[in-house]
C-alpha cells in the first residue's frame, strides 16, 4: 500500500532532526523509522490521512488490534514511545497543538533483567593466550568490553588516538556523548600485544591510513557483527553453552562493579547513561549483597553488642 506523502514526510524529517540535530546513530534512526512505518501503515489502514488529526481514540484502537495479534509488549511500548517523540516533534513544526499519544499507556509487562556471566565465568571465557594476530586482536577487544563495560557500537568505532598512556580511553557514546574510561592492566596488556601486530594487517591490504583501533583481515575497521560472531565463536571453543554476546560482557562489567563498590553513580557514568534509572534497571546486586549490606547498617538488624 502506497502511503501519502502527508504521512511520510514528516517521518523523513523527524528522522533527519534526529540524525542531524540530536546526533543518534545509525542502528537508532533505522529503528525509529522502522517503528513509525509500522505505526503509520496500522493508522493509514484505520483511514488516517494527516498527522493534524491524530487522535488518542485512533492510537487505542491500533494498540488493541496489535494486542490481539499477540505483538510483544515490549515491541509495543517501542512504538508508542516512539509515536510519542515524533508527536513531540510535530509539535515543535506546528503540525499539531498537543500530543496524543502521550495519553495512551503501554500495556506493562514483568521487567527482564539482563543476564550477566560470575566472575568465574568470564574469567573462563577469557582465559587464553593467543599468540595470532586475530586472536590477539580478539582478546584485547574483549578484555577492553569488559574492562570499560563498552556497548559494542563504542567498541568498533574506537581509533588509536582514543587511547593513551594512563590506561585511559575516550568513547563517544549514544547522543554522541563523549566519555572518558579507566581500563585494567590486563585490557591494556593484551591491547599493547595487539597494537604491535596490527600493522601486519594493515601491510598486507594496503589500508595504511586507517586510524581504527581494531580491523578486520582486510585492514578495515571492524563490524559490529564481526565482533557479536567471534565471541561466540570463543565462548563456543571453550564448551560455554549460553549464548554469549558482548552486551552480556558490558551487564556483567556492571553487575560486578556494582556489587563490590555498591557506587551507583560511578557505575552510571562508566556505562555513559543519561539517567540514573536506566543504571538501576541494567544492573543488579544479588541478594547476598544486599542482605549482608543491610544486616550492617540498619540499626533494627545489628545485634546488640
Amino acid at each position: 500500500m502506497s502511503l501519502p506523502q502527508a504521512l511520510t514526510q514528516p517521518i523523513d524529517d523527524f528522522i533527519d532532526y534526529l540524525r542531524g540535530a540530536r546526533g543518534y546513530s545509525a542502528h537508532t534512526c533505522s529503528g525509529y523509522q522502522r517503528q513509525l512505518g509500522v505505526i503509520t501503515e496500522a493508522l493509514h489502514q484505520q483511514g488516517f490521512k494527516d498527522w493534524s488529526t491524530l487522535a488518542p481514540r485512533a492510537i487505542e484502537s491500533m494498540v488493541i488490534s496489535w494486542r490481539r495479534q499477540d505483538i510483544g509488549i515490549a515491541t509495543i511500548q517501542q512504538r508508542l514511545a516512539a509515536l510519542r517523540s515524533l508527536c513531540d516533534f510535530l509539535i515543535s513544526k506546528g503540525l499539531l497543538s498537543s500530543n496524543p499519544a502521550r495519553s495512551v499507556r503501554a500495556p506493562k509487562g514483568g521487567k527482564r533483567l539482563p543476564k550477566n556471566m560470575d566472575v568465574d565465568g568470564v574469567a573462563h571465557l577469557l582465559d587464553d593466550t593467543p599468540s595470532d594476530p586475530l586472536g590477539i586482536r580478539d582478546r584485547a577487544m574483549f578484555e577492553l568490553i569488559y574492562s570499560c563495560g563498552l556497548r559494542v557500537s563504542e567498541l568498533v568505532s574506537v581509533d588509536l588516538a582514543d587511547l593513551n598512556s594512563q590506561r585511559e580511553l575516550r568513547v563517544t557514546g549514544k547522543g554522541n556523548k563523549t566519555r572518558i574510561i579507566p581500563y585494567g592492566r590486563e585490557a591494556d596488556k593484551w591491547l599493547q600485544a595487539w597494537v604491535k601486530v596490527r600493522g601486519q594487517l594493515l601491510s598486507t591490504t594496503g589500508q595504511r591510513g586507517n586510524q581504527a583501533l581494531f580491523l578486520g583481515q582486510r585492514g578495515t575497521r571492524l563490524t559490529t557483527r564481526s565482533v557479536q560472531l567471534r565471541l561466540r565463536q570463543w565462548a563456543q571453543q571453550r564448551g560455554i553453552a549460553d549464548h554469549v554476546h558482548p552486551h552480556k560482557l558490558r551487564h556483567s562489567f556492571a553487575s560486578h562493579m556494582l556489587e563490590s563498590s555498591g557506587d551507583l553513580r560511578a557505575v552510571q557514568e562508566l556505562l555513559g547513561h543519561a539517567n540514573l534509572s536506566t543504571t538501576q534497571v541494567y544492573t543488579h546486586l544479588d541478594f547476598q549483597h544486599l542482605a549482608s549490606v543491610y544486616d550492617n547498617a540498619h540499626p533494627r538488624a545489628r545485634k546488640k553488642s
